[in-house]
């Protein structure tokens, strides 16, 4: 089993290529759900808290299943699965996470939420950790 990984970073539109690259060596591998899911929480955090904004994103790989979770400080503002219409530019995103992945959800705290979904695992072996913060 590999150990989880962490990343502290200020979310920023020029972050989420490095976290993609980041979590595809640590799954030693192509993982583009895992990928398309970190972008599209980081991003809603750009979009809807702001530049800046401090983000831990962590990932759990075990018991079959990997596990993203993406933490921000604001825990009054929350995902809203919708549909978006043909021509809407934006709104997608957490349907693309609905689709992706096995489960989503997200869990408050006093000062915080954690949006976290669960996907089959995408690879057995392990390559390593990797801990880190990006950006700063």
């Amino acid at each position: 089993m590999r150990p989880p990984l962490t990343l502290e970073l200020l979310a920023t539109p020029k972050d989420v290529p490095e976290v993609r690259r980041v979590l595809r060596a640590y799954m030693g591998g192509p993982c583009a759900d895992l990928q398309l899911c970190a972008s599209e929480l980081i991003t809603n955090v750009v979009r809807h808290l702001g530049e800046g904004v401090p983000v831990t994103v962590r990932v759990v790989c075990g018991e079959g299943r990997t596990r993203l979770e993406v933490t921000d400080p604001d825990p009054r503002v929350l995902p809203l699965l919708c549909t978006a219409a043909d021509e809407d530019e934006t709104g997608r995103g957490l349907a693309l996470l609905d689709a992706l992945t096995l489960r989503w959800g997200v869990e408050q705290g006093p000062g915080s939420k954690t949006v976290w979904c669960e996907m089959q695992s995408i690879h057995d072996g392990s390559r390593g950790m990797v801990v880190g913060v990006i950006g700063g």
